[in-house]
């Protein structure tokens, strides 16, 4: 395949960072927004604004993370992942950027990973800053809630999931243990929130020293990972872009590959390594 071709010349010459989407997770059982597992939402994505303005609303998403959390604590990282890891011990990829919040990258043994959007298995309080574990909330809220026994229909990249009001309606929040009364909230940017500046800082001095930039299963439909793409265009950096489907940034990119990241990332680590014959992908 030309293009698998091509993007083995490219990351063979090393100097990679990868841009990471919610494509790489669906083979680990994350549905993306807009790929071929796509799951569409039926609700308004929760708003910082909303979050910590309505006590409802608040209580909705809760009721609604608590429960895909658990599903995405259960996943595990998949072909793709590994292969990006690989890459890495390889020498080949300096750097990761994910705007996922699933944590697969680090489960998969990739090092230098800056989470973009950040992690889902972490709690921040919004008052005393204090960072504690999502198990240990989720430990706080099994106790607060010992009857909530609602099922999950379908899940979301960001752990959130499509549940009834009236299975809402009764579930307990919980305030921080640690100060005692400050407002909980995953370590992750919601939607009306920005990335912050000195992590998005980082993203661009890892962009700009690269000598190729690797997308991976991200339609960059939204600025916050196209923007990488756009420097890296800017700056005369080669960007190879694999996802099923196309991408908002395929103007920019040298090198597009159309096909199942389980199937690409793992040929092309072999390629690299001299390892394996290549195969039709």
């Amino acid at each position: 395949m030309e293009s698998l071709d091509a993007l083995t010349s490219l990351v063979a010459g090393g100097g990679v960072v990868v841009l990471s989407g919610a494509g790489l997770s669906t083979e680990s059982g994350i549905p993306d927004y807009r790929g071929p597992s796509g799951v569409a939402r039926r609700h308004t994505p929760m708003t910082y604004q909303v979050f910590t303005r309505d006590p409802v609303a608040r209580r909705r998403y809760w009721a609604r993370s608590h429960l895909g959390w658990r599903l995405i604590a259960g996943a595990a990282p998949n072909d793709g992942h590994r292969a990006v890891a690989g890459l890495q011990r390889a020498g080949l990829v300096d750097a990761v950027i994910t705007q996922n919040v699933d944590g697969l990258h680090g489960a998969a043994g990739s090092t230098s990973v800056i989470e973009l959007h950040g992690r889902l298995d972490e709690v921040i309080c919004l008052d005393c800053g204090n960072l504690t574990s999502r198990e240990e909330l989720d430990r706080r809220l099994r106790e607060a809630n010992p009857d909530f026994t609602a099922r999950v229909a379908a899940v979301n990249p960001d752990g959130d999931v499509d549940l009834p009001e009236e299975q809402v309606a009764a579930f307990r929040t919980v305030d921080c243990g640690i100060c005692g009364t400050g407002m909980l909230k995953p370590d992750v940017v919601f939607f009306g929130e920005t990335v912050p500046a000195q992590r998005v800082a980082r993203c661009f001095a890892a962009v700009q020293r690269a000598r190729s930039l690797l997308v991976l299963g991200s339609s960059l439909t939204v600025m916050s990972g196209r923007r990488f793409v756009i420097r890296a265009a800017k700056q005369g950096i080669p960007v190879a872009i694999v996802n099923q489907g196309p991408t908002r940034g395929d103007g920019h990119a040298s090198v597009c590959v159309d096909a199942p990241l389980g199937a690409v990332l793992p040929e092309l680590a072999a390629r690299v390594s001299g390892s394996a014959a290549p195969v039709g992908v």
